[in-house]
């Protein structure tokens, strides 16, 4: 379908280049050592060198054909100028042979590993038109056009050979046209492809996150085609024509999933370090940062990119070549993973995520790739957010990263969130359920991750509450899993005070807690030990409220195990929480006695009150039948106005006995009330 019918490097059916005219006659080119030699009589009298290689030809051939050749020398000083260097010329000695054969006319064969370097030397040389009709250039770009952009492979093995041509691959436009013609051939119906045409070699074993992707290698008999036949191919890219490729693919509107599936299937190959933790291991790794490097030799220079979007990370000096190669693929890879939620795997991006904090990735790109985890945390596992701190930090694993993805998740999960006005019922109760159930995995994660972390002795108590009280109280169900965590922290933190100790068992409820954990717990020694009688104050209120709630039958069923459970519960309790609770039942008795007390007391009082008011009562009622008998003898007293001395000394000698007797009376009163 898209392919030419031979292989790389052999000859093509149209690929044999010769030019119609030539004056010198030569049957060809021979090599002694590191200088070539025309095959004529006729001596050489023109010397080309590149590098080490020496090429000693004749300058009519070549004046007729290289506007450049012929410009040099026509424009210099020296008549006799019979030496020129060309260290600088594309494709290097190799191509320059080609060029130099198809100036004396002799027959080049034009493949898709040497016509990339073939056209830029042509290029370089200025083997126009306008020197001679059907010159190299010509020749050259309507091969590119007609056979290579028409075949898969060989626009794959032009695309890898364009490596050492920057920037003239480049500014000749071979790199955009191999990239879209490969992108084109991607996104197209595979139905018509061969096998035997797409490169594919022995399967690689993909790593876990790529089991998302149909990987089958089906044999060539097979009619049906798997979507990840082309991955292998634009996988032995070098990073900048892989991020070209990937682009115009986007363009082409292929699923993000298969784009995202392509990104990890390069990652795998290129980065031996995401699934083995280390930045190069072995000869592979090594020829493989060798070859997607930029390559100075040959006249290509270094490798200055078309990928603008990348953000330059902190070169330091003292990193080594393959640190740098993985740190830009790294930053590249990061620039093209589509946007779309599941594109790639969580685990691929935390493994991504530890090798960028690794290798100093820049601040930005590193904040974006935490972003995407946010939005695929409830997907992470244990063992990849297992992320060492790579900076000067005391702890040995990084909380703090794990804290942010943790923020990225809830800030992401708020963000999701639809209107209940804009969504119907089933929908927004669909939703809401989902977002249940990711918060729930994530606080398993979480606590997981919180009881591998606490066996760190330089984790902090606040760096623990914090991560532990992120998410919101509706996220766990059971805590099981906080509790196994503090306990763990406890048992690596045995130097804790009493009121730290305090302080972190309160991110959990003891009320969350199931059987099993709250037998734990009462047995627990590590705990305070407030909070071992709240996990059994709590058990207790279960079983009353079960028994409660349960019918008859419920109760006789379900009962005996509850009080059998309670009993083991109090007596797997350790001997120093009993005496504890002893000595607390004792207070509690001995108020309960003090009260009583109280009680009696205040009840004989009150009977004394009550028997004094009577007696009050009774002395008030005497005291107004006194005051009325006075009260009428000084009305009688007045009435008496005329009394002789003796009438008058003898009621003045009655006043004081009357007085005499109020006094004895009153006094017998006072007697009586005290």
């Amino acid at each position: 379908m898209w392919e030419s019918g031979s292989e790389a490097g052999q000859e093509y059916g149209a690929g044999l280049l010769s030019s119609s005219k030539h004056s010198v006659k030569t049957e060809g080119f021979v090599q002694r050592g590191h200088s070539w030699y025309v095959a004529t009589d006729i001596p050489s009298d023109f010397l080309v060198q590149i590098g080490e290689a020496n090429f000693h030809l004749h300058k009519y051939p070549l004046l007729s054909r290289s506007g450049k050749l012929n410009r040099i020398i026509n424009e210099s000083r020296d008549p006799d100028l019979n030496k020129m260097l060309m260290d600088d010329i594309p494709g290097g000695p190799e191509a320059f042979e080609l060029a130099a054969k198809f100036c004396y006319g002799i027959a080049v064969d034009l493949t898709a590993g040497n016509i990339s370097g073939l056209r830029c030397a042509a290029e370089y040389l200025e083997m126009t038109e306008d020197l001679e009709e059907g010159n190299l250039i010509f020749k050259t770009e309507a091969f590119l056009s007609y056979v290579v952009l028409s075949s898969w492979r060989d626009s794959i093995v032009v695309l890898k050979s364009c490596e050492k041509l920057s920037p003239w691959a480049e500014n000749l436009q071979i790199v955009r046209r191999c990239s879209e013609s490969i992108a084109w051939k991607a996104c197209a119906n595979p139905k018509g492809i061969k096998w035997s045409y797409t490169g594919r070699t022995a399967k690689i074993s993909s790593p876990k996150w790529n089991n998302n992707v149909k990987d089958s290698s089906p044999s060539r008999n097979n009619q049906q085609v798997p979507n990840d036949w082309w991955f292998e191919d634009v996988s032995i890219l070098r990073i900048d024509h892989f991020v070209r490729v990937i682009t115009a693919i986007k363009v082409k509107g292929m699923r993000f999933e298969l784009i995202g599936a392509a990104i990890m299937h390069y990652a795998t190959k290129w980065l031996p370090g995401l699934i083995s933790d280390t930045i190069i291991q072995g000869d592979e790794a090594s020829n493989c940062s060798i070859s997607n490097s930029s390559s100075s030799t040959g006249g290509g220079g270094s490798w200055k990119g078309g990928l603008h979007m990348i953000v330059a990370g902190t070169k330091d000096e003292g990193s080594s070549v393959q640190a740098k190669e993985q740190r830009m693929i790294i930053e590249s890879l990061i620039s093209i993973i589509p946007p779309q939620k599941d594109s790639v795997s969580c685990s691929f991006l935390l493994r991504l995520l530890r090798m960028a904090n690794m290798l100093k990735v820049a601040a930005a790109l590193v904040t974006e790739l935490e972003k995407r985890v946010g939005m695929q945390f409830e997907q992470a596992t244990l063992a990849d957010l297992l992320i060492p701190s790579y900076d000067k930090c005391e702890t040995m694993y990084d909380v703090d990263l794990v804290q942010r993805l943790l923020e990225h998740f809830l800030v992401q999960e708020q963000t999701e969130s639809p209107s209940p006005s804009r969504q119907s019922f089933s929908e927004n109760h669909m939703g809401g359920s989902s977002n249940v159930n990711a918060k729930a995995r994530v606080a398993r994660l979480v606590d997981s991750y919180l009881t591998e972390v606490s066996r760190d002795r330089n984790l902090t108590l606040t760096k623990f509450q914090v991560l532990a009280e992120a998410l919101p109280e509706s996220a766990r169900t059971c805590d099981d899993g906080l509790y196994r965590a503090i306990d763990s922290y406890l048992k690596a933190h045995p130097q804790l005070s009493e009121h730290e100790r305090k302080r972190l068992c309160r991110v959990m409820d003891c009320q969350k807690l199931s059987i099993d954990a709250c037998m734990h717990a009462a047995q627990n020694e590590r705990l305070p030990l407030r909070v071992v009688v709240q996990v059994l104050f709590s058990e207790q209120v279960k079983i009353s409220n079960a028994l409660a709630s349960s019918s008859v039958k419920g109760v006789e069923s379900h009962t005996q195990p509850m009080v059998l459970n309670r009993k083991t519960l109090l007596e797997g309790t350790p001997q120093s929480f009993q005496e504890g609770w002893a000595t607390a039942k004792k207070d509690i008795n001995t108020l309960k006695f003090e009260l009583e007390s109280v009680k009696t007391k205040y009840l004989e009082l009150q009977n004394d009150m009550e028997s004094l008011q009577k007696q009050f009562d009774k002395m008030m009622l005497k005291q107004k039948q006194t005051s009325a008998w006075s009260s009428g003898w000084k009305k009688l007293s007045k009435l008496t106005k005329m009394t002789n001395v003796e009438n008058h000394h003898d009621i003045s000698t009655k006043v004081p006995i009357t007085e005499e007797q109020n006094r004895k009376t009153t006094r017998r009163w006072r007697n009586s009330i005290s």
